[in-house]
């Protein structure tokens, strides 16, 4: 299997060496490395991928190879099954009736109640309905089922979490990908304005033969070269309720950043609040505070959110509402930020349009943007929502 993983590597075009292979067996031998499959995960990249660019090329490469595997007893020769595989066994199964009768506390109450039973608690819960557990039903842990709560550590798996607390981890969009469509392209290109600036760098034939026909002699004029003068500001929502939409957002971001020469972009998680970031794989360290995108980019540029708006409301609403951690100001403080910096501003959602008003959050966010600039992001709605950036 190991062998099989490493030519997998190379069939992706990962610049993967034998010496780099080596190294990962003989971190086998020596067991540098836990049975758990996390941390196999994390020494084998360690090992054997060199440049950062390649991190979403090797998850996915890692996810094929290793699918289904579920203990490395059969690599390492022995039989230990992680902790978390087992606790993800045990999660409790509830039916409809019993997730219907169940009541989402109010934000406050919500947190309020996390405060004490944080206090309180002694020991470790499973399958409960009161305590800071997994696979019950209580609002606080994870692996089981509550209409909104806090969830602690683990894998998400009803998209319910009202907060998380948890240090996540999400990909940079990989700008290389070649687009499913032409047309995606085109529609973007509407947005385009040309103008020449710059250094008179690029011959002005026409002008060259006038001149030289009046002068007698060659004389040569010289002209600045026709650039692409839109400035576009791109922000893109990025992991959760995202993940779905992942090659939709890389074919658009892929498509911007050929058409416009002029973009800047950057990273957030459902809602725009204090901070962005430029890279997923350093965002705890690199946090652009919001702030500087509005000082530093005039009211002129065109800018592009990309999300589908879908999250709690008090999210948006409330201060500390963030799922991520603690924003001094509501989500929607910030919205309107943004869109009194920049008028030009369009929201393309990935959501099919349908499914909008069924969303509160999806309805705020329009309220706060105005629900003519929300577009869906298909082909159609990239062509209508260019026509309005344009005008």
């Amino acid at each position: 299997m190991l062998h099989h993983f490493f030519t997998q590597l190379r069939a992706a075009k990962i610049p993967v060496t034998t010496r780099e292979y080596l190294t990962l067996l003989e971190a086998l031998d020596k067991g540098a490395i836990d049975p758990d499959i996390g941390h196999f995960y994390a020494v084998s990249r360690a090992a054997l991928v060199k440049d950062e660019k390649a991190f979403d090329k090797f998850d996915q490469v890692f996810a094929h190879v290793f699918k289904g595997v579920e203990t490395l007893g059969d690599l390492f020769g022995e039989n230990e099954i992680p902790d978390d595989w087992l606790k993800a066994m045990m999660q409790k199964l509830l039916t409809e009736e019993e997730m219907a009768a169940m009541e989402a506390l109010p934000f406050e109450e919500l947190m309020e109640t996390l405060k004490k039973r944080l206090a309180e608690q002694e020991k470790r819960h499973e399958g409960g309905s009161k305590w800071i557990g997994t696979g019950g039903t209580s609002p606080f842990g994870h692996g089981g089922y509550n209409p909104a709560g806090v969830r602690i550590g683990g894998p998400g798996k009803h998209g319910r979490a009202a907060k998380v607390w948890e240090q996540r981890r999400y990909k940079d969009l990989d700008g290389d990908r070649e687009l499913g469509t032409r047309n995606l392209k085109v529609a973007l290109r509407r947005l385009r304005k040309f103008a020449r600036d710059g250094a008179q760098d690029e011959l002005d034939l026409d002008n060259t033969i006038n001149a030289t026909a009046r002068q007698g002699w060659l004389d040569v004029v010289m002209r600045p070269e026709r650039r692409n003068a839109i400035k576009v500001l791109a922000l893109f929502d990025v992991g959760g309720s995202m993940d779905p939409y992942v090659k939709l957002c890389e074919e658009l971001f892929s498509a911007s950043r050929s058409t416009f020469k002029n973009l800047e972009y950057f990273y957030f998680h459902n809602c725009p609040y204090e901070g962005v970031w430029r890279s997923n794989l350093r965002r705890r360290a690199e946090t652009v505070p919001t702030l500087d995108l509005i000082h530093k980019y005039p009211h002129d540029w065109k800018v592009i959110i990309v999300g589908d708006a879908a999250m709690a409301p008090y999210e948006i609403t409330h201060a500390g509402g963030s799922v991520e951690g603690w924003n001094d100001e509501a989500g929607a403080v910030w919205i309107k930020r943004l869109v009194e910096t920049w008028p030009n501003l369009i929201w393309l959602n990935p959501q099919p349009e349908e499914w909008w008003e069924y969303s509160h959050s999806t309805k705020l966010v329009q309220d706060l943007i105005g629900a003519q600039r929300m577009f869906p992001l298909t082909l159609e709605g990239v062509d209508e929502a260019i026509k309005e950036l344009a005008r």
